[in-house]
């Protein structure tokens, strides 16, 4: 897992542009003494994600009876973090983090793509068994389409967020059984934010 002394070894672009932002603000935190904190977090989800994220558009995808694509065989692994957990994270990071220090803030949930994936569908299953066109006689796994991986698509994410847990306090409050089902009970209750023009 991640440590906030894991070497930063970026390998898609996107990553590489998240990684030089840290070392930048650590410059300025050594050359000029700028008061910084930084944070790395696991994958967030939740309410008013945009809804091209793996969650969101599983989820929006699925009470549409829509296929569901899946990178690869969905065996990539990410660590799941509900967004109100990381914000209260955050908030005591800027609280009481130490300037110049870095704080992991981690779910200690890692899921691959596909369990999230099949756990989504079981819940829009419960929650909404018709879709606004028409009753679904199949649950919502059997629309799972496995679809070429993208370039740089790194296999695990994983955080270590020992420090913030030991030197500040912070643990998260929700599993992610229960934040997923608040995800999707938003969605189901918000169906407007299914409009992919957002």
């Amino acid at each position: 897992a991640f440590t906030e002394k894991t070497p930063y070894a970026p390998s898609s672009p996107y990553a590489a542009s998240k990684a030089s932002s840290d070392h930048l603000v650590r410059a300025w935190h050594r050359t000029y003494g700028l008061p910084v904190v930084l944070t790395n977090c696991s994958n967030n989800y939740g309410p008013y994600q945009f809804p091209e994220k793996l969650i969101p558009l599983m989820i929006l995808n699925a009470l549409e009876g829509r296929a569901l694509p899946v990178y690869g065989q969905g065996d990539n692994v990410r660590d799941w973090l509900y967004v109100e957990d990381h914000a209260r994270a955050l908030r005591l990071v800027l609280d009481r983090g130490q300037p110049g220090r870095t704080y992991n803030i981690g779910g200690r949930c890692e899921k691959t793509n596909l369990e999230v994936v099949r756990a989504i569908c079981r819940i829009v299953d419960q929650l909404s068994p018709s879709t606004a066109h028409r009753q679904l006689s199949v649950p919502r796994s059997s629309l799972i389409q496995f679809v070429p991986d993208r370039p740089g698509h790194d296999r695990r994410y994983a955080i270590d967020d020992t420090r913030i847990q030991t030197e500040l306090g912070w643990k998260p409050e929700e599993s992610f059984a229960s934040g997923l089902e608040k995800t999707v009970r938003w969605y189901v209750d918000n169906p407007q934010w299914g409009d992919r023009g957002q």
